[in-house]
């Protein structure tokens, strides 16, 4: 892992506009590295701006890695995350040909790299480096409290499904602060966050005794300089599969304020068991009771992802939100996050910078 400035190579060939390619989608969109070229041969010859211009981000679309090494990539990205974690299998010789160019390999998926003999053989003859983005360091603690003295203040986005934009609110929340006036930095807890940011772990990779030691660690080991850490959300108490994470990370990062992230009109979870979620005022409550084992924290505000709403029905649903929690709502992504930060921040600091 490593913080040097890369360029991409994104690697989504067959997934561009699907879901699954939501890692590259949050690399395109807000890495502040460069990106050389995307790999992709359905849109090969155009440009990415014109292919998901809600990306914001322009590069050209290659068919192969030969074509993309023309644009002096650094680093290939395998830019899916699929059910189980495993590479696509027409992946592979895309994956020996970029270490044959000695570039660095980043792999968000749960199957490992460094697990694949040829291509640490191969990697090791041409000098690349294999970067598996979800191997946690070995030397985590258990939680002891030692973040609870940091002179940053901490934000936590946590949410009521999985997969509502928790990662998107803590980025856009962040440059908010920024532009506020407010240094922040971002505390990356999952696979994209981190190759967007270049550091972090994945805590969903870590034993779950040390989930809450990982936050700890994560948000004492943060810019010391930073006046707020928006630290990056995961899960949902709601969900079975992944609320342990959730509450590791929300014990081990002691945030003095949360941000909920919400899908609008969600009423379950999306994946099985199809959990049915209880009233949002009762969810913002629970996050609030919950962390109160370790420091008091209010939920601030309401971000809310309106995708696939038109104009009038986000705003409805803005309303109806704001109506049932008594709590600012907007979509950062449609609306910008100034409003929302506002709420942090004058939860955090009584006034604006």
């Amino acid at each position: 892992m490593s913080d040097r400035k890369r360029s991409w190579l994104v690697l989504t060939d067959g997934y561009l506009t699907a879901r699954n390619a939501k890692t590259a989608h949050g690399v395109l969109r807000y890495a502040r590295d460069d990106i050389a070229a995307v790999i992709d041969s359905e849109h090969a010859g155009r440009d990415l701006g014109d292919v998901a211009p809600g990306l914001h981000r322009r590069a050209p679309i290659v068919a192969s890695v030969e074509e993309g090494l023309r644009y002096r990539p650094t680093s290939l990205l395998l830019g899916v995350a699929t059910p189980g974690g495993w590479i696509p299998q027409h992946w592979r010789r895309m994956v020996i040909e970029a270490i044959e160019a000695g570039l660095e390999i980043a792999n968000g998926l749960h199957t490992f790299l460094r697990d694949d003999e040829e291509l640490v053989r191969l990697a090791e003859q041409r000098g690349a480096t294999l970067w598996d983005v979800r191997d946690p360091p070995a030397d985590i603690p258990l939680f002891a409290g030692r973040n609870l003295d940091s002179a940053s203040r901490v934000v936590l986005t946590v949410g009521s499904d999985c997969a509502v934009g928790k990662m998107t609110a803590a980025l856009e929340l962040r440059d908010a602060a920024e532009r506020s006036g407010r240094r922040s930095e971002f505390v990356a807890t999952g696979q994209t966050g981190i190759l967007i940011a270049g550091k972090g772990i994945a805590v969903d990779r870590v034993i779950s005794d040390f989930v809450a030691g990982a936050a700890e660690r994560l948000v004492a080991e943060a810019d010391p300089e930073a006046d707020v850490l928006i630290v990056e959300g995961q899960g949902s108490l709601w969900h079975p599969a992944y609320s342990g994470v959730t509450l590791g990370l929300l014990h081990g990062s002691a945030p003095e304020v949360m941000v909920f992230v919400h899908q609008a009109g969600r009423t379950a979870i999306e994946e099985p068991p199809y959990t049915q979620l209880p009233p949002l005022a009762e969810m913002v409550s629970t996050y609030e009771q919950l962390a109160s084992a370790v420091r008091p924290a209010r939920v601030a505000c309401v971000a809310l992802n309106c995708g696939g709403l038109d104009d009038d029905a986000a705003a409805r649903a803005a309303a109806e939100v704001e109506d049932a929690t008594g709590l600012p709502a907007a979509d950062v992504l449609r609306d910008g996050a100034a409003r929302l930060w506002a709420a942090a921040e004058e939860a955090l600091f009584g006034q604006p910078a």
